[in-house]
């Protein structure tokens, strides 16, 4: 850590200069949040408002809390994911913008709490989570910050599936706006960067050629019918494996093949779990795979690949490359695990792109101005993103990117609103 004015824990002051860099250059790409951010900066909606973040420190996320800043809130910003901080773009937030960070690539699960603990020391009215660690935690370990809290953001699947769990049991003790379910989120943002960024991160880990392999996706949500149709395009025979059967139905008609685990497990080599579960490849699996198989996460959480079964069933480990994990198994065959198991997008890549981050994050922004504005009427639940709000960032979008679109007459909304005219 270097020491600053601002109350802070990341690598290095010194690599500021390349994360100022690197968020003015995502920053270009983010056309939607640059005008929520003057309308911020004219309208001031959140003066005086304490938000504490719990995202993946990336460019993207800086360009977030940056807009946020300027709005008028006073925003502090810890890591969701032990291996997803850019470092570079932390110290930057902390020397050029005094946002105060608490993230390091690599921290340990130690540090990684710890820095949680942090961000809630600020004593947060808005929190803002990817994978509700941070509500977990107010909720578990630090309840005497939950008075002050009025509600809050999700980001992703998995932070929405255990806040809608919380909320179900009655124990939830503020309103959420699940950002994920937003459609200018979920099938932008988890279908084409989860798709890209994906196989950025598995091709700069292995410099793999996917063409001609076998490319097996465990998951047809939207993460996984990004990643399946990325991977078919470089060239891969992509399989999926799925326990739903309408998404089996789908991705079947998709024109990949479906299987089950434990078939793909014979003939895969490479392997990527997007389900938000755990215990998606296990030892059955290890087992039966190829020696040389390529085994890699994009679910938010590193359970997904089951690594203490993996370290039973092998005699030594080496680092071949960066973020590779060679197994050597006791009859001879080697896996490789990717990034630990974690979100190898943003382990060994950069995470999505800024311009369909552009969206969530605009997502992410308005809805945290509609939650200081409507908390006091809100219910302790999870909410999805007002309709209103999502359509407006989805023309935002089309307006940015230079495209029009018709809209419809008197008439034609008079047709859609009726009933009695028929045949």
């Amino acid at each position: 850590m270097s020491t600053t004015a601002v109350n802070c824990d990341i690598k290095n002051i010194e690599l500021a200069d390349l994360g100022k860099k690197r968020i003015e250059w995502a920053n270009q790409s983010m056309k939607v949040l640059q005008i929520i951010r003057k309308e911020f900066i004219k309208n001031q909606p959140l003066t005086g408002i304490r938000v504490s973040a719990c995202l993946h420190v990336t460019a993207e996320t800086a360009n977030l809390a940056i807009c946020l800043r300027d709005g008028g809130a006073e925003v502090v910003l810890c890591a969701s994911n032990p291996l997803s901080t850019q470092d570079d773009v932390a110290a930057s937030l902390v020397r050029d913008h005094n946002i105060p960070v608490f993230a390091i690539k690599g921290e340990d699960n130690e540090t990684y709490y710890s820095h949680i603990l942090a961000a809630i020391d600020h004593k947060p009215q808005i929190t803002m989570d990817d994978g509700a660690d941070l509500v977990s935690i107010l909720h578990t370990k630090r309840t005497d910050a939950l008075e002050g809290v009025i509600g809050g953001t999700e980001e992703t699947t998995t932070g929405v599936i255990r806040l809608r769990a919380m909320a179900k049991e009655g124990v939830l003790k503020f309103p959420i706006v699940a950002v994920n379910d937003a459609d200018t989120k979920h099938l932008f943002d988890n279908r084409y960067g989860t798709g890209q960024s994906t196989i950025d991160g598995i091709i700069r880990a292995t410099n793999f050629l996917l063409a001609g392999s076998k490319f097996v996706v465990a998951g047809y949500g939207w993460c996984g019918r990004g990643l399946a149709s990325r991977a078919r395009g470089n060239g891969a025979e992509v399989i999926i494996t799925e326990v739903d059967p309408t998404k089996a139905l789908e991705a079947v008609m998709d024109g990949f093949r479906v299987m089950s685990m434990a078939e793909a497990a014979k003939i895969g080599d490479v392997f990527c779990t997007v389900t938000g579960n755990k215990s998606v490849l296990t030892k059955e699996h290890f087992a039966l795979m190829k020696d040389g198989a390529i085994i890699s996460n994009s679910g938010h959480f590193n359970v997904e690949i089951d690594i203490p079964a993996l370290e039973a069933m092998s005699s030594s480990k080496r680092t071949t490359r960066n973020f590779v994990e060679e197994y050597s198994l006791k009859d001879g065959r080697k896996i490789n695990l990717l990034g630990d198991g974690r979100l190898i997008n943003l382990a060994a890549a950069e995470g999505h792109p800024a311009s369909v981050m552009d969206m969530s994050f605009a997502d992410q922004a308005l809805s945290v101005e509609y939650m200081v504005r409507n908390s006091k009427k809100l219910e302790k639940t999870v909410y999805k993103v007002p309709e209103e709000l999502d359509k407006r960032v989805a023309k935002l979008k089309l307006e940015s990117m230079g495209i029009k679109i018709d809209r419809l007459t008197p008439e034609q909304e008079e047709y859609l609103a009726g009933w009695s005219e028929g045949t």
